[in-house]
């Protein structure tokens, strides 16, 4: 016998959606990407898939092809319109019995296409940012499903009036952001955690640190402490969905003048410059 509930009313298990049975949704077992488009034109598409397709492989779900994906994005993209959007989608080990070590399940693809969020005051004025201890599991480089920790910090900083929280692991240090890169700038020297099983390989982690030296800083990928953040000269998040955004407020405290920096402004506009190529 297989019972089924949803809501308030019973279900012949038989009838149920298969969406209802899915890995994702028992265990957070699948991987997602997001990338954006700039005036009708999809950014990194490439790089994106890259890092899809590692995470696939690192979680082993198999019997989907990237080409695929790829495909399913494009079509998906050109049939939304939309010159500036926002592209998510994910794909699931598939949908059966709720089994942790199922095998042959068929991967379910999932994809949505919206318009990009206006992030204009956000650059032009800065954020404020709390920190949150990284409770977060110990493969962060693989971009999963498994988020919970990243949701909780999240609304943490939205309760206190903050656009992103920052993770501190045991020793005191800065990983990254909830959803998005972290970096600090003190003097000339642009500082964020190196790449490891605890960091996100970001794209457009990867596009700021190239950037770097056009505006004339050098890049140091080594950790920094929280209380060495809160006395950087500079801060600022990197996001696909925003690019580079400035940091004005670190846990309540000022950063410098507490109005976006020099060289952050700088990165903002030749980032600007890179997506119109």
């Amino acid at each position: 016998m297989h019972l089924v509930m949803i809501g308030d009313e019973f279900v012949d298990a038989g009838k149920v959606d298969s969406a209802y049975f899915d890995y994702g949704t028992f265990f957070g077992d699948g991987v997602y990407e997001v990338l954006r488009s700039y005036n009708g034109r999809l950014f990194a598409l490439d790089e994106h898939l890259d890092r899809f397709k590692r995470s696939l492989a690192e979680v082993e779900i198999e019997g989907i092809d990237i080409k695929t994906v790829r495909d399913r994005v494009l079509r998906a993209y050109q049939k939304s319109g939309l010159a500036d959007a926002k592209i998510y989608f994910h794909i699931t080990r598939g949908s059966g019995v709720r089994d942790h070590a199922a095998e042959g399940l068929t991967p379910r693809f999932f994809l949505t296409v919206s318009e990009i969020e206006d992030a204009t005051s956000q650059k032009q004025n800065g954020i404020a940012v709390i920190t949150a201890p990284d409770t977060r599991w110990k493969h962060c480089d693989i971009k999963s499903l498994n988020l919970l920790p990243n949701v909780l910090a999240k609304r943490a900083a939205h309760k206190r009036d903050c656009d992103e929280a920052i993770f501190v692991d045991d020793k005191g240090y800065i990983t990254e952001g909830s959803s998005s890169a972290f970096f600090g700038i003190f003097g000339r020297i642009l500082h964020t955690s190196p790449l490891g099983a605890n960091i996100l390989p970001s794209i457009t982690r990867r596009f700021v640190l190239e950037l770097a030296a056009k505006v004339g800083l050098q890049v140091q990928q080594e950790q920094f402490r929280a209380d060495e953040a809160a006395s950087a000269d500079e801060l600022f998040i990197a996001v696909s969905s925003k690019d580079v955004v400035p940091v004005v407020k670190f846990n309540e405290i000022q950063i410098a003048n507490g109005k976006p920096g020099r060289y952050t402004k700088l990165l903002m506009k030749e980032f600007g410059e890179l997506v119109k190529k």
